[in-house]
């Protein structure tokens, strides 16, 4: 009896150590002054991070799909204020939430995204909803919200996304750029400020399928219009079984210019590179050398995860293939 027991017990082991599943999540790269950074704000932090963890991690554990964790787990990072997403999205140059989400199956490369959004709850279910209900893969602005409206996700009115937080960083940045003595429109945003918050997650499900996806409001004061890398396919999100799953985070303009999320993909599918190589030759040498600052998170077909930024901090989190959670801030 002990021994059918013991054999038992043996092949649980090897099945779950078979069909890993981890989950990683980030919530933004960037530069966060550790001394203005109040012990309520980094709790706050930590907590959502766990509970965004915890939400994709229980679909998984459930043998549910990646791209169910990872939409789940991104709505509760775009439902907390503290993160520049949905809910806590920064402000445009002209005082407007303008929001851009993607995700990507890695399954079939099947992807969708939607951009400059300013009344759908939720950017990351209108992105699913472009990949799974259209031909297409990305809509914007008005297009986008028709279509999250007809295909019955939950909409608002922009006042929604209005935060005292962020209204007040518009205000700070109108007054720089005033000092600065340049057109509102002209002003360029500081790529090394700390309103990175963009929100993202990748996920491996038992059944071996990766999944990843991004959801952000931008850069404050960012002009009227303006697209980043986190819904485009292949800069800011990209999965693929054979490879592995990415989700971005930074200056979303290096991030396109280098396709930094198929670059690694690449690298590992035809140099034979591992993740951990491929994201740390891709961030710390290929966007530094250009002036790009940000980071990555990604999890490859083994569950390996990885993450990879070269600011002085990334909110981020995990929980591995042997269910050990971790969140951090700083390096």
């Amino acid at each position: 009896m002990k021994a059918i027991a013991a054999a038992l017990l043996l092949f649980i082991a090897m099945t779950a150590q078979a069909k890993p599943i981890a989950i990683v999540i980030h919530g933004g790269a960037g530069r966060i002054d550790r001394d203005a950074l109040t012990p309520e704000r980094e709790r706050q932090y930590h907590a959502t991070l766990e509970q965004s963890l915890r939400a994709g991690h229980a679909i998984l554990a459930r043998g549910g799909s990646a791209l169910d964790a990872v939409e789940a787990a991104i709505v509760v990072m775009e439902d907390a204020p503290v993160f520049n997403a949905g809910k806590g999205a920064v402000f445009t140059a002209e005082g407007k939430n303008e929001l851009d989400a993607s995700i990507m199956d890695g399954s079939g490369l099947q992807a969708g995204a939607v951009g400059g959004v300013t009344t759908v709850k939720n950017p990351i279910r209108a992105a699913r909803a472009v990949m799974e209900k259209s031909p297409h893969v990305l809509f914007t602005n008005r297009g986008a919200e028709k279509f999250a409206s007809d295909n019955g996700l939950e909409m608002v009115d922009p006042k929604y996304f209005i935060t005292e937080r962020r209204w007040k960083q518009i205000q700070a940045w109108l007054k720089q750029q005033e000092a600065k003595d340049k057109p509102r429109a002209a002003a360029e945003p500081d790529r090394h400020a700390d309103y990175f918050g963009t929100v993202g997650c990748v996920a491996l499900d038992a059944n071996g399928n990766l999944a990843a996806g991004t959801s952000t409001g931008g850069m404050t004061g960012k002009r009227f219009g303006r697209i980043g890398d986190s819904p485009i396919i292949g800069a800011g999100t990209y999965a693929d079984n054979r490879t592995a799953g990415i989700s971005c985070t930074g200056h979303g303009e290096y991030f396109i210019r280098h396709a930094v999320a198929h670059d690694i993909s690449a690298r590992m599918a035809y140099k034979k590179e591992s993740l951990a190589k491929a994201a740390r030759d891709v961030v710390q040498t290929v966007l530094k050398q250009a002036g790009g600052s940000g980071g990555v998170i990604s999890i490859d077909a083994l569950g390996n995860i990885v993450m990879e930024f070269n600011t002085p901090a990334m909110t981020r989190g995990s929980i591995d293939r042997d269910g050990k959670t971790k969140t951090a801030i700083f390096k």
